[in-house]
């Protein structure tokens, strides 16, 4: 019996709605990267991007567990000296919803180029409304 590898031409794609309105940050992110790298898929290849593209809705009410909110704090640096800077999880979330849930599913992918490839089939937004009605997602309950 032979092993069965992917091809890339041979790759079907989906597109999953998924509405974070109430579901826990972490629990979400593991799910995302399970589908963003096609882990899903009885196909999957690791070094083939078998996944399929999510659209996340609602990622402004999301839910945290724990005094997250007040004690997590994410760091940057701008490159110049004394340039470290810092941010709450709580006004990350009330300011750029869309980059916490982003920065918790790249946190889970691989760290190579395939994985910043996979990851940019992510589309993330604030609200109910997103411009992907055309590709037709289906809705994934959690």
């Amino acid at each position: 019996m032979k092993t069965y590898s992917a091809k890339a031409g041979e790759i079907q794609r989906n597109w999953w709605l998924v509405n974070a309105d109430g579901l826990t940050l972490g629990r979400l992110s593991t799910k995302l990267a399970m589908l963003l790298q096609g882990k899903n898929k009885p196909v999957y290849t690791p070094h083939i991007d078998t996944g399929d593209f999510v659209v996340v809705v609602n990622a402004d009410k999301l839910h945290v567990s724990g005094n997250k909110l007040e004690q997590k704090h994410y760091y940057r640096h701008t490159g110049y000296p004394g340039g470290q800077k810092s941010v709450l999880m709580r006004d990350l979330l009330a300011d750029h919803p869309d980059r916490l849930l982003r920065h918790a599913v790249a946190g889970m992918m691989p760290k190579n180029r395939l994985g910043r490839a996979q990851i940019k089939k992510l589309k993330i937004y604030s609200g109910i409304e997103h411009p992907h009605e055309a590709q037709q997602p289906q809705v994934l309950e959690f």
